[in-house]
This record gives C-alpha cells, structure tokens and sequence, in this order.
C-alpha cells in the first residue's frame, strides 16, 4: 500500500516537469516568431545587408526602370547611368530597398500610391517585397501598402499602386546585368558539339604533329 502514493507522487512530479517544459518552448518560439515579424515588418540598420547592382526590365516598355531623382520611369537605356540600381536586400525576408546609382534617390511609394523618388530611403515607404511570378519575372509589392504594387504603363509613366494587381504585365520585371557586365553564370553554359567541332577536334592533334 505505501508504494501507491509514492508512485502517485512520481508521476504528478514527472507530469508537471512536461508541463512547464512545454511552455517554455512555446514562449521561446513565440518570441522568435515575434523577433522575425518586427525585423522583417520594421528593418533597422543594424541588421546585415546584401547590396547587389543590377538594371530592372520592364515587360510593358521592353525597357529598363530609371531613377532621375524625384522623378521615376521605364525608359531607361540598357546600360544607361540612371538604369543602374543599388539594391539593398535585408537580411529577413526579400524586403529591399532600391536606390539610383546616379542620383542617389530611393523608388518610395506614398499613400496615394505615387511612385516618387526621395533621398531618404529608411522609411517604410521606401521598401518593397520581392515576389518571384512562374514566367521568371519578379513582382515588387509595397512593404507597407499591401496588394500595391511598383508598375509602369506602355509609356513608361508610373501607374498608382492601387491600380495594381500581380497579374498585371505592367507590373513584372526581370533582373538584368548592366550592358557590358557578363553575369558569371555564362561562363558555364555548356557548348553545343556539332559534326563540325568533332571534325576540327580530330584534325587538332595532327595539326600539332606537322
């Protein structure tokens, strides 16, 4: 009979052990879940960022998005000073941050929907979400004004980003290099042999011989 209680004991004991063990791990992934949400909703410049250069190509023009300064378009030249973008990516999520190498004015989205192009690119306004679209090209959605998208008409002119939808062709881009600069990627395309290069490869050694 004295063995009753103390078994009753140890299992009372070993129950409230799994207990608190189990709130502990759902505290400390609700602060990490929390940790994630506010740095990706707020970046700060603390946090580590990857800056990449590249040109963004419009699927309506056919050309490339250019930073003037206040003034924002996609009838930039393939290689031209204002076409080239400083990109700066967070280290949560895809949020970036898009400047002008030239003029050194950051793509920001206001509350009409405007795009406008300021100095100042640490606001919210100012960041946008990287979406990746099945025909390869990218989407770019204010991280701040949901379901607004950065899109440009067939004159390249600015569309409001509540006149924007994903599937809008106005509203898809795709990441280029600059005109000149070979992304490292084309040195390892694989060479088409054809019956021509397998005969020059047979006469090489006996070219070498005489």
């Amino acid at each position: 009979m004295s063995l009753l209680p103390s078994r009753f004991i140890y299992l009372c004991l070993h129950f409230l052990v799994l207990y608190f063990q189990l709130q502990e791990s759902q505290q400390s992934s609700a602060d990490f879940r929390f940790y994630i949400e506010n740095h990706t909703r707020n970046p700060d410049d603390l946090s580590r960022k990857q800056v990449r250069i590249y040109q963004l190509y419009s699927r309506t023009t056919g050309r490339h998005v250019q930073i003037l300064g206040k003034k924002i378009n996609a009838n930039g030249d393939d290689g031209g000073k204002y076409a080239l973008l400083v990109v700066e990516t967070e280290t949560f999520g895809s949020h970036i941050r898009i400047k002008g190498k030239e003029s050194e004015h950051y793509i920001c989205m206001n509350e009409k929907g405007k795009i406008v192009g300021r100095p100042d690119g640490r606001k919210q306004e100012c960041v946008f979400v990287e979406e990746f679209l099945e025909n390869n090209y990218t989407a770019l959605v204010s991280a701040k004004y949901k379901g607004w998208y950065l899109g440009f008409n067939r004159k390249g002119r600015p569309k409001k980003g509540s006149r924007t939808t994903q599937r809008q062709q106005e509203v898809h881009f795709m990441k280029r290099q600059p005109k000149g600069v070979v992304d490292p990627l084309e040195e390892f395309r694989f060479t088409t042999v054809t019956k021509r290069t397998r005969r020059a490869r047979r006469l090489k050694p006996n070219s070498k011989r005489n």
